[in-house]
């Protein structure tokens, strides 16, 4: 180890110099400072520069998150198509062989109110595609449940299929096998008293009075009037369904308000009671409070060529009896 002289002046000679503890302590500490320093800017220099393994790992994990996000993404909008079949299939084809109503659009789509329920999903880097994805995820999860909420109804409308075929109005009111009786039908025809054109609500079939008058299907008689005026005598019977039926111009009643009929039944006789120029049977079928073409309805006790003969003579313009 090199060894350390200092010059001296008075004595004019050099003498040793013996570093003490001190001087060592001072040096290593400054050597130690220097170290740390440049340390300190390689770190930082480095770590701005660079990424840490750790950071580099969560990038990684970041992405795949995110790709992950895109294709949870496109699954669910396939989902999504999937559902909306499901839902028209629901509307257009299960419930209207069941005769019911189509749940309206407003409903299936119908979103979340009041607070903000993805509040806690915002002010992240991909908050947008978090929120996002959690909407379909929300949307998805209400439309199934009422779709399911349908099907359970339309179960239920099914076990009650067969008292609903039995019950919708579906034969002649009167005995009609030759078609014969068969006059004026639904549309404008011209009034046989006020002699103008004007809406015919229902079917004339004429008859003798005192001919039989059969329930067209399964119900409840709703009401029995007696009357000089409009409709005569005449009997409606509710069905349940949405349906409702009735018979004017009778000459007399075989049935009671209140009273259940099935199909068949005679509930009264062909008459010429209110406004009727001739005995014969005015009959209408009514759907949730709207008058429809009755010639819908006799596919339970007519043939394919009688009810295509059935159809022309009813569309052809004949005078009605009231």
């Amino acid at each position: 180890m090199a060894r350390k002289y200092k010059y001296n002046t008075k004595t004019l000679s050099y003498e040793k110099i013996d570093p003490k503890f001190k001087d060592y302590l001072l040096k290593v500490l400054g050597y130690a400072a220097t170290g740390a320093v440049f340390a300190a800017i390689f770190v930082t220099l480095t770590y701005t520069v660079y990424d840490s393994p750790k950071e580099k790992k969560l990038k990684q994990e970041n992405e795949q998150l995110q790709l992950q996000y895109q294709v949870l993404n496109k699954r669910l909008d396939q989902f999504a198509d999937v559902l909306k079949d499901i839902q028209k299939r629901d509307d257009n084809i299960y419930r209207v062989i069941f005769e019911a109503e189509p749940i309206p659009e407003n409903i299936r789509e119908a979103g979340f109110g009041g607070v903000n329920r993805y509040e806690n999903l915002e002010g992240f880097e991909n908050s947008d595609l978090l929120v996002n994805t959690t909407k379909k995820l929300d949307k998805l999860t209400k439309q199934l449940y009422i779709q399911s909420k349908s099907y359970d109804e339309v179960f239920e409308m099914a076990k009650r299929k067969e008292d609903m075929l039995v019950s919708i109005p579906s034969i002649m009111p009167i005995s009609n096998k030759d078609l014969t009786r068969m006059s004026s039908g639904y549309g404008i025809r011209t009034h046989p008293i006020l002699k103008i054109p004007l809406m015919h609500p229902g079917q004339d079939f004429s008859a003798k009075t005192g001919t039989e008058i059969y329930s067209t299907g399964n119900g409840v008689v709703k009401l029995v009037k007696r009357s000089n005026r409009g409709y005569g005598n005449h009997v409606i019977i509710d069905h349940g369904y949405g349906y409702e039926t009735l018979y004017a111009h009778m000459s007399k009643f075989n049935v009671l308000k209140g009273q259940k009929v099935g199909r068949g039944e005679v509930i009264g006789f062909v008459g010429n009671t209110g406004r009727s120029t001739a005995p014969h049977l005015h009959y209408e079928v009514m759907k949730s409070g709207k008058k429809i073409n009755p010639i819908n309805y006799y596919y339970n006790d007519l043939t394919p060529s009688q009810y295509e003969e059935m159809i022309n003579i009813s569309n052809a313009p004949i005078q009605s009896f009231d």
